[in-house]
């Protein structure tokens, strides 16, 4: 294998950068600043609508065993944002999200397939709305590079994935308001300098 394939191919395995400690897993921190859940549902046939979550979380990528790499994302639902401030509160609501009660999601792979030289599938356990069930996402690797503002090494990508909200219990106006929901994701995640990771 080519060594620049195989640098592609270890960004794609959660995009850490390789170190040059030969033996050390890396971890990178998830930008909660820069990293969103958008998620869209058709609207009983009228239109499709849209919504928004921040989520936080790290990568962590073993260099000798990427078998072992992982990321553990946090995603705040109770931040949920659509843009119409009284749908945020009934999406909130018991109906839906029941976000008094589970406030965020969790996102935990336990397998990586590579696709190709900047893509993979990701395989986890999404745990939503109180339930897990397993999620695959679509990754593509966009970016590998020191960022210019932060002056930490960095790793951008974009992913994709569909999942029923029936599976996870949210059922409400079935079925006019679509059971399948589209996710597209964006991820910055970075790695931390000795001071900020002290």
């Amino acid at each position: 294998m080519k060594w620049n394939s195989f640098i592609s191919i270890m960004c794609v395995l959660l995009l850490p950068v390789l170190s040059s400690s030969a033996f050390a897993a890396e971890t990178y921190t998830i930008d909660k600043n820069h990293t969103y859940v958008l998620w869209h549902i058709k609207h009983f046939g009228f239109s499709t609508q849209a919504g928004k979550w921040y989520a936080s979380g790290t990568l962590v990528l073993d260099k000798d065993k990427p078998s072992n790499s992982k990321v553990d994302a946090v995603i705040n639902v109770a931040d949920i944002a659509t843009g119409h401030a009284e749908l945020d509160k009934h999406l909130k609501g018991k109906l839906f999200f029941d976000t008094e009660k589970y406030p965020t999601a969790t996102f935990v792979s336990d397998k990586v397939d590579i696709t190709g030289d900047n893509t993979a599938n990701v395989h986890g356990i999404l745990t939503l709305h109180g339930v897990s069930k397993p999620v695959t996402l679509a990754v593509t690797l966009n970016k590998f590079a020191m960022n210019p503002i932060s002056d930490n090494m960095t790793a951008g990508f974009a992913a994709t994935t569909e999942i029923k909200r029936s599976d996870f219990g949210i059922k409400t106006l079935l079925p006019g308001l679509d059971d399948d929901v589209k996710i597209d994701i964006g991820v910055e995640a970075f790695q931390p300098k000795k001071d900020e990771a002290a």
